[in-house]
């Protein structure tokens, strides 16, 4: 594999920040059958947030930035957001790579703990935080569907406490 090496996000790597931040966005809409894109608009937003502690890169020696992790601020704790890796690199360890690299930040911030909310849908995600860790469930959103109606989507559900969800 060519080398990968997580650096700090600069200004220069704006216009690719906002290409992955498309791609996040894209995914979690087909996911659940959105057909919204913002066009990046929302990473012009992340990058507003005083509550921002840092903002890594995984850069490719041939292919440049391949991936994006932030760290945000909650008290002594932060929070993973967002993770992403362009699909042309996925399942080759950058998404490890860039987890550890935060988790080591947050350790020398003395940070007392980490959190991530991926998308109850995005079972490989879940399986790959799981694996890089995060193992214990501190938050549950919960959503009441207004509409009433059954999307496509929320066919597969999950158990949780011998209770049935949609997910």
């Amino acid at each position: 594999m060519t080398p990968v090496v997580v650096r700090s996000y600069r200004p220069s790597d704006h216009s690719t920040g906002r290409h992955l931040w498309t791609e996040l966005t894209r995914q979690h809409n087909e996911m659940y059958g959105e057909h919204r894109d913002d066009g990046g608009a929302g990473f012009e937003e992340y990058l507003t947030r005083l509550d921002l502690s840092g903002l890594w890169v995984a850069d490719h020696a041939d292919d440049g930035v391949i991936g994006m992790v932030g760290l945000i601020m909650r008290g002594r704790a932060g929070e993973v957001d967002p993770v992403v890796v362009t699909i042309t690199h996925r399942h080759k360890g950058v998404g490890r790579r860039l987890l550890q690299h935060v988790a080591g930040e947050a350790k020398r911030r003395s940070m007392t703990a980490l959190t991530i909310s991926p998308e109850s849908r995005n079972v490989e995600a879940i399986r790959s935080l799981h694996a890089a860790g995060y193992d214990v469930v501190s938050s549950i959103e919960l959503t009441m569907d207004l509409d009433r109606h059954t999307h496509p989507w929320q066919q597969e559900g999950l158990q949780l406490h011998e209770l049935p969800f949609r997910s």
